[in-house]
């Protein structure tokens, strides 16, 4: 392979602790196709969950050392973008139930529904200290025209959970 093809191919990134590596173009537009169809997919959810009645906001915590803690901001310096949603779940969800009384739920969305094993640990910790009543994920069931929300409850996920 010559010096300009290996130079078109990859593309030197710095990573957040400064160290610099070189990714593969294509694997870099993958990612931002992913990136955005996730975004759109996280819309789509949360004009579902209004529909049907919930008051949703982005959840801003994340869970680091047995503790709540805000989520960390992520900047990108060539964007000049701050992110802000970076905590787990996705969204917080309210309904009144009664006077007074409201349901707390927690949703994550995943466009295959799919949870790695930390953000398993994280669906326990908030269910086991009553932060959330329920946590659901939220998956994407068809396509185009056909696309629908599926919610899966967390505890029938965690119930399969080695």
């Amino acid at each position: 392979m010559d010096e300009e093809s290996y130079e078109s191919e990859y593309k030197p990134v710095v990573l957040e602790d400064g160290t610099v590596k070189l990714k593969k173009k294509s694997e870099m537009k993958k990612g931002k196709k992913s990136k955005a169809k996730g975004n759109k997919f996280e819309m789509i959810v949360r004009r579902d969950l209004e529909s049907k009645g919930w008051i949703v906001d982005k959840w801003s915590n994340n869970i680091e050392g047995g503790k709540i803690i805000p989520a960390k901001r992520k900047f990108n310096p060539f964007s000049k973008v701050m992110a802000i949603g970076t905590g787990f779940p996705d969204f917080i969800a309210f309904q009144l139930i009664d006077s007074g009384n409201y349901k707390v739920i927690g949703i994550e969305v995943k466009v295959n529904g799919v949870l790695s094993k930390e953000e398993k640990e994280k669906c326990k910790y908030y269910l086991e200290r009553n932060i959330f009543s329920e946590m659901h994920v939220a998956s994407k069931i068809g396509n185009g025209k056909d696309e629908k929300v599926d919610y899966t409850d967390v505890k029938n996920i965690l119930e399969r959970m080695r």
